[in-house]
């Protein structure tokens, strides 16, 4: 990464966590891009060039690609609901590891929100999309089969994520994930 990147992205990080700060004090709706951009201290022309949306304020993560990269990272081993599953667990445990105080206010915020209800939708649609992608890049046939096991896997994943949001982020995740996997699936992972 070079100079400019990095820096693009020390940007989007600060506005970023300055929005969440903002969010749940004030509260999602009662709080403006304006507002998140004075107290980031950039203009709202650099709030949208980095967020189009105020609901990407709160959704927005690199955890998609990081999927993505890390199921052709993983050994191709098991069923593909486990490579799957394996690839979710890395990145949630990731996350928590990296950016848990983060991650934790996202999700409340997620959670208490109606609007960014909806938008997580969306979100989980495209990283299904990118698990899809990432397997028929060499097998076209496994469209259906990769559909249908990303979208439990995910499935998995937000149980496990909204209990672990639910208990203000003291469980492990990637153990609560392990559990519903388990309870869902009804084997270890």
């Amino acid at each position: 990464m070079n100079l400019r990147d990095r820096q693009r992205a020390e940007t989007r990080q600060r506005i970023q966590r300055h929005a969440l700060r903002l969010f749940a004090g004030r509260g999602y709706d009662a709080t403006t891009v304006n507002e998140v951009a004075e107290a980031a201290g950039v203009s709202a022309m650099t709030v949208y060039r980095n967020f189009p949306t105020k609901e990407d304020l709160v959704l927005y993560d690199d955890f998609d690609q990081l999927a993505a990269a890390t199921l052709t990272e993983l050994p191709a081993t098991g069923s593909l609901t486990d490579r799957i599953a394996r690839t979710v667990l890395a990145t949630l445990d990731l996350a928590a590891t990296n950016d848990h105080d983060l991650l934790l206010a996202r999700l409340q915020l997620m959670i208490s929100t109606p609007a960014l209800q909806a938008r997580h939708l969306d979100s989980q649609f495209r990283l299904q999309e990118a698990f899809v992608t990432t397997i028929c890049a060499t097998d076209r046939s496994l469209e259906y089969a990769a559909r249908a096991a990303a979208s439990a896997c995910l499935g998995v994943a937000h149980v496990a994520l909204l209990r672990w949001a639910g208990d203000n982020g003291e469980p492990d995740l990637a153990e609560l994930f392990r559990e519903a996997f388990a309870a869902t699936f009804g084997h270890a992972l």
